[in-house]
């Protein structure tokens, strides 16, 4: 389902969890800051596919699919998309690991991750926010 209303919702959804970001890098949970931007990340993907009339995919990675569809996009988009690709790819590999951690090797996410990968995600989960709030700023409501 595509929508307009669908689309608002995941932002207020991703801003509560940005939140959550804050007060998990104020405890030193850098392992969780990590998780969460990801996911703030992730609704602000799909929200921002939603609201250009693309199902999103049903899966956590959904770059990719921004990138197939980015000429639906506003130019600064394309910019953003392109300077962001890799570290979108490799936050969305961290998701996991910064959860489980590395199970295999009994290694927990607190020892994966430290104050500057939370930095570098959080910095991500912002970019992508403020976009995708001047997105849905820049359209009509209806």
């Amino acid at each position: 389902m595509t929508s307009d209303r669908i689309a608002r919702d995941y932002l207020e959804q991703a801003k509560a969890r940005r939140i959550a970001v804050e007060a998990l890098f104020g405890a030193r949970a850098y392992a969780g800051v990590v998780r969460e931007s990801h996911d703030v990340v992730e609704l602000v993907l799909k929200g921002a596919l939603r609201f250009v009339g693309v199902e999103p995919p049903k899966r956590h990675d959904t770059h990719d699919v921004v990138e197939r569809f980015i000429a639906r996009f506003p130019d600064e988009w394309r910019r953003v998309i392109g300077e962001l690709s890799g570290a979108l790819t490799q936050l969305a590999q961290d998701r996991a690991p910064a959860f489980y951690g590395r199970e295999a090797d009994d290694v927990p996410p607190s020892e994966l991750f430290g104050e500057a990968d939370a930095r570098r995600a959080m910095g991500i989960a912002d970019r992508l926010l403020d976009l995708y709030t001047r997105l849905l700023g820049e359209a009509p409501r209806g």
